[in-house]
């Protein structure tokens, strides 16, 4: 009896595609920044100023339920 050796082919690795073309990232980014901004330098103190970057990270939201309450949607 002869043992042989079972060889199983290398695993292929898969590639990603990385997009330079995200302007979307950007607007975003300096959103957030301005909006960061904003609401620290009008918080009256620690927590407001907190509260003020948590709602600086969902700017995005704040502006679509505006402007859809705006348009009567």
């Amino acid at each position: 009896m002869s043992k042989e050796k079972i060889v199983q082919p290398a695993p292929v690795k898969k590639r990603r595609k990385i997009s330079k073309d995200n302007h979307n990232s950007l607007v975003y980014g300096l959103g957030f920044l301005g909006a960061a901004i904003y609401y620290i330098t009008t918080a009256g103190s620690f927590w407001t100023g907190l509260l003020g970057v948590l709602k600086a990270i969902l700017w995005p939201a704040f502006l679509v339920y505006e402007l859809m309450k705006y348009l009567g949607m």
